[in-house]
């Protein structure tokens, strides 16, 4: 069973911090080409340097459909084809039922729902057997937290958006899952946690956090890429239409 990627040409939407970036770290170190998306120059040049040569950047928003096709046609100029697709891009916001607004909800479900209809749709023509398409979920999509049932809605759309896709492209030969974490320990859910507790309570809200899960702590960025290379690889070559819980266990208890 091999999980080399190697001389594969990947694209990772909002690569550049937290979950991303270490899906695409973790693609270029099993031997991909990794083109990272972002909205942000200054942040996607920092992301770079830091996977290192076999990657790049290009500004892109995943709700605006002109941008991701211009994208692709990027990828295409270079590397000629497309292996891999790992739509990342996602946002959150907290609102109780009675408060939630209209400018929330198209927020939320434009980057979460549209944005991965906007990755996935103009990223198949460039795509032949054996491509793989994944979608980074939640296990909000079955345990929402409280206030945040527009995240875990638009990441229960995204798995049903899979389940119709796999019968949409039978026999392409491309496969697409879903990827979903629990809570990573991302520099994203340390400024949520200063915000809400204050800074000098970061780390004990975390170790919290992780006491609560079946192994004792939260996830690293860094293992939702080594789940996002299996998925991506020859090693998960009959698994397709699947969400897999990536979380240590949190949504089987």
């Amino acid at each position: 069973m091999s999980l080399s990627l190697e001389g594969k040409v990947a694209v990772v939407t909002g690569g550049a911090s937290g979950v991303g970036l270490g899906i695409a770290q973790e693609f270029a170190d099993h031997g991909a080409h990794v083109v990272i998306t972002d909205l942000h120059q200054p942040q996607l040049d920092k992301a770079v340097a830091a996977i290192g040569p076999d990657c790049t950047g290009i500004v892109a928003d995943v709700t605006r459909l002109a941008d991701m096709e211009a994208m692709y046609r990027e990828v295409e100029s270079r590397y000629g084809r497309l292996d891999a697709v790992v739509a990342n891009a996602g946002i959150g916001d907290h609102a109780h039922l009675g408060s939630i607004t209209e400018e929330q909800f198209d927020r939320t479900f434009n980057v979460n729902a549209k944005g991965v209809l906007f990755t996935v749709q103009p990223a198949l023509p460039l795509m032949r057997a054996g491509g793989t398409v994944v979608v980074i979920g939640s296990t909000a999509s079955i345990q929402p937290p409280q206030a945040m049932s527009l995240y875990g809605g638009s990441k229960a759309a995204v798995r049903n958006f899979i389940r119709a896709w796999i019968q949409d492209i039978k026999g392409s030969g491309i496969r697409m899952n879903v990827l979903s974490p629990g809570a990573v320990d991302t520099a994203s859910l340390r400024s949520a946690a200063a915000m809400a507790r204050g800074a000098d309570q970061v780390d004990a809200m975390v170790t919290a956090m992780g006491e609560g899960n079946p192994t004792g702590r939260i996830a690293d960025p860094r293992e939702m890429g080594k789940a996002a290379v299996f998925l991506s690889g020859d090693a998960s070559s009959f698994i397709t239409g699947v969400e897999l819980f990536v979380d240590g266990g949190m949504a089987q208890v």
